[in-house]
């Protein structure tokens, strides 16, 4: 795994961490709720070595960033990502994962001159369909006081198919980042999500895109149609990744590395 300096970015109510390997043009890699920005451990080395500069960056509440913002979200994430980008002084293609696809494709389309592409992983594009019943499920179980041993225990069912090498040690760090004072609070609060804000910025997002599905998403019915739906949508590509869950970037960076790169030189940083 690549270590490199952790730097933080302060915003009005919080400080968003984020560190920074290779040269070349800029790839900003946004993970998604309940993750970290080492969910790209395995994706760094391949961009880095195709001549990239990759960014990782953590969620607010999240990692390495503070515990103290106001609100908590994809379009709180969307500003985040785009006061990163201008603080980097370089547009970049955006890599998210879930959520973090969520506020990438935000940022897209409100920060249009910042975002010359989008690699959309396990994306939410709108709201998943989910009863009143299991809502409210949810809603109890993501509570702050036990939320760290939920995620713990729901976790495993989000890694359907491959697992990466490393996947207990990370996983181990991952729980111990989310039991440190405040963090769980913040990560509960980041539950809360809605995607309508994502749903409506759809048709304003002009920049190319690839949706990266895992086969085995355990967060969408039909993990190929949501794939379509969306690349559909955003006129864009899907493709999907087999044996592989919520997190191809982690399950199966064989496959996701060079479709990544593969992008990167046929469309995002073309000419």
């Amino acid at each position: 795994m690549m270590t490199t300096q952790v730097q933080m970015l302060e915003r009005a109510d919080g400080a968003i961490a984020y560190e920074s390997a290779g040269s070349g043009p800029l790839v900003l890699c946004v993970p998604g709720m309940g993750d970290l920005r080492a969910s790209y451990r395995h994706l760094v080395p391949g961009l880095v070595a195709a001549g990239y500069r990759v960014v990782t960056t953590d969620l607010r509440g999240h990692g390495d960033s503070t515990t103290t913002f106001s609100g908590y979200g994809d379009e709180g994430t969307a500003d985040d990502i785009a006061a990163l980008l201008d603080h980097l002084g370089s547009p970049a293609v955006v890599v998210g994962n879930s959520m973090g696809a969520s506020a990438a494709i935000i940022t897209a389309a409100k920060r249009p001159e910042l975002v010359t592409g989008l690699v959309l992983l396990g994306p939410f594009g709108r709201n998943p369909e989910m009863s009143r019943i299991m809502a409210s499920v949810m809603r109890a179980a993501t509570a702050a006081p036990w939320v760290a041993t939920v995620w713990k225990a729901y976790l495993p069912s989000l890694y359907k198919g491959a697992k990466p090498a490393d996947h207990a040690e990370y996983t181990a760090s991952l729980i111990a980042a989310l039991r440190r004072p405040g963090y769980a609070a913040a990560f509960s609060r980041t539950t809360r999500l809605n995607h309508d804000a994502v749903e409506r910025v759809l048709p304003a997002v002009q920049t190319p895109s690839l949706v990266l599905m895992g086969e085995l998403d355990p967060d969408f019915p039909d993990p190929r149609a949501e794939a379509e739906w969306l690349a559909g949508a955003l006129g864009g590509t899907a493709t999907m990744v087999p044996d592989a869950g919520h997190y191809p970037q982690s399950q199966r960076a064989d496959l996701v590395v060079p479709a990544v790169v593969e992008f990167l030189t046929t469309a995002a940083h073309r000419g």
